[in-house]
């Protein structure tokens, strides 16, 4: 499988950006989708997950209340709506995918097989 991430990009403090993972392969509705990041220096980190059952989610505590994650299974599309951003959130993110369907929601990087290529978020202040 391929996934694809998009819609980084340059953003004041305060500001919103949606980060966007098109997945090219099938049963995308049975996989959970995650979002990490990586900033400079720093270990790549969970930021959320969601599953493949409707309205299961989670999200680091460093974004909860400002993040928002989604689906549109008819699209193999997960959204990543990112809402009063901090300079603290500029890194590269990736969406990725667990091996096998029906999981739970992972947050170790090491849960996950499939990533998708980075895209990169920077928040000025």
């Amino acid at each position: 499988v391929q996934l694809q991430a998009s819609g980084g990009g340059q953003v004041q403090a305060g500001g919103s950006l949606r980060l966007s993972c098109v997945s090219s392969g099938r049963s995308f509705n049975e996989y959970v989708i995650a979002w990490f990041r990586q900033a400079p220096g720093k270990e790549r980190e969970f930021v959320t997950a969601i599953g493949w059952r409707a309205g299961n989610l989670t999200y680091a505590d460093s974004v909860k209340g400002r993040f928002s994650i989604s689906r549109d299974n008819a699209k193999n599309t997960v959204y990543l709506q990112m809402n009063s951003l901090t300079p603290e959130d500029t890194a590269v993110y990736y969406c990725a995918r667990p091996r096998a369907p029906y999981t739970i929601l992972f947050e170790k990087r090491e849960d996950y097989l499939s990533w998708g290529q980075e895209t990169l978020v920077t928040v000025s202040s």
